[in-house]
């Protein structure tokens, strides 16, 4: 019997937290849903991802009201992905910023990335009949940018592409706090369908060279202190790993992306088989990892029908 496609049968709600994560530092988390983080300065607020809707962008509203009334005038979108970011016009900011790569990609592929990604997650789409349309920035960055909430400093910059080209960090100093979007995970299988295996790994640890105290990562629980995030940042690392190594091995003997996806089975089931989207993940994980080790640099595009037809002949 084939598997219910990606994850259109996890219908549950998931359970959701605030969890202090540096003084004025907070990460939404839902059970391996989409986390938000919020910076507060003395003068306003800064929103890091908004969520897939607007509706779902209200519940983090909802607690951020229960820490403080300031306003919220600026909204960070570390990569172009729709779950991430077509929530935004809930915020009410007057800056949303993405790094000029990740505003590129918007224009590229974020309408092929919204269909695809709705057909993907219909719970976390609940009251898409709110979304006005693509978001896009209002300030974009080409390698840093600095942004003052009053005497707070938040530094927003690109350490490498990983999850996607044009990821970007927040970076907090300090709290010595990061917000790594979804190039770090906890006890949740990284998403590789758009991201590049062999920078990644290169790219955490850029993010471990700044020796956080604290991450909020893209998805799973915050990670307090210095034992928690060198934990995630590793395991990170072996997920991607674990993914790539044996489908670069399957690729350089000629072999298909039917051996591409056993290989991968065998490697990442008996580590990861518990964690978060992990069913969901792997069909487009082997996918860019077979097109990746084949010299396809650039990520191809996900539509809703390339996801099903990649779905059927790995999955079903």
């Amino acid at each position: 019997m084939s598997k219910a496609f990606a994850s259109q049968s996890d219908m549950e709600d998931k359970k959701t937290s605030f969890t202090e994560v540096g003084e004025g530092l907070y990460a939404f988390t839902a059970e391996g849903d989409p986390n938000t983080g919020v910076i507060i300065g003395d003068e306003s607020i800064m929103i890091v991802e908004a969520q897939a809707t607007p509706r779902l962008a209200r519940k983090v509203i909802d607690y951020v009201r229960t820490v403080t009334d300031k306003p919220i005038t600026h909204v960070v979108l570390t990569h172009y992905h729709a779950v991430r970011v077509l929530g935004a016009s809930a915020y009410g900011a007057r800056e949303i910023i993405m790094s000029d790569v990740a505003a590129a990609m918007v224009e590229e592929r974020g309408q092929e990335d919204w269909d695809s990604e709705f057909g993907r997650f219909p719970r976390l789409f609940q009251g898409h009949e709110e979304i006005p349309g693509l978001t896009r920035p209002t300030t974009t960055f080409t390698d840093s940018m600095t942004v003052y909430l009053g005497k707070r400093r938040v530094e927003i910059t690109k350490l490498g592409r990983a999850h996607t080209a044009g990821d970007s960090v927040i970076w907090v100093p300090d709290q010595e706090v990061m917000f790594t979007g979804d190039i770090v995970e906890y006890h949740s299988a990284c998403y590789c369908g758009d991201g590049h295996f062999n920078d990644w790994e290169s790219t955490l640890s850029n993010i471990a060279a700044y020796e956080p105290k604290a991450i909020a990562p893209g998805r799973g629980g915050a990670l307090v202190g210095e034992e928690m995030v060198a934990k995630a940042i590793e395991a990170t690392a072996d997920f991607v790993r674990s993914t790539y190594k044996p489908v670069k091995r399957i690729v350089a003997r000629g072999g298909s992306l039917k051996l591409a996806w056993d290989a991968v089975r065998e490697s990442c089931d008996p580590k990861f088989a518990d964690f978060a989207i992990y069913e969901h993940c792997l069909p487009f994980n082997v996918s860019r990892a077979f097109d990746e080790a084949r010299g396809i640099d650039t990520p191809r595009i996900w539509t809703a029908e390339r996801d099903r037809e990649m779905w059927s002949a790995l999955q079903g």
